[in-house]
């Protein structure tokens, strides 16, 4: 299964949401089966932007996971993808010079487009 950025920043923003910091359900997100989301929480996790924990059985056959929260460096995430027109552009910018990027990478491509809305 392929990274999709786009349900990474869709969940953070999710987890986010919750109104007690802690997400008491498993997040659903439309379009995504329970399958993708389980294996890119686990990717949440796994870059420290999220908390959570291994839901998976011995009958599945990918990463499981429950996001419980997010860390600071996730929330530092959400505050950089949140607004959607600096994620567009900043998705746009990716595809059109190298395609793909890593999270890091992407979070750097995000802030560097705040610091030029922001004359900094």
């Amino acid at each position: 299964m392929k990274r999709d950025l786009e349900l990474i920043r869709k969940l953070v923003l999710a987890t986010e949401a919750s109104p007690t910091a802690y997400v008491r359900n498993d997040i659903e997100i439309e379009g995504y089966s329970p399958e993708e989301i389980g294996y890119h929480s686990y990717l949440l996790v796994d870059t420290g932007l999220a908390k959570g924990v291994d839901t998976r059985t011995l009958g599945k056959s990918s990463p499981d996971w429950r996001i419980l929260h997010l860390t600071s460096a996730g929330h530092d995430f959400a505050d950089a993808a949140r607004d959607e027109g600096t994620w567009r552009k900043a998705t746009g910018l990716v595809k059109d010079k190298v395609g793909g990027v890593t999270l890091d990478v992407m979070k750097q491509v995000l802030i560097s487009l705040i610091k030029n809305a922001l004359s900094l």
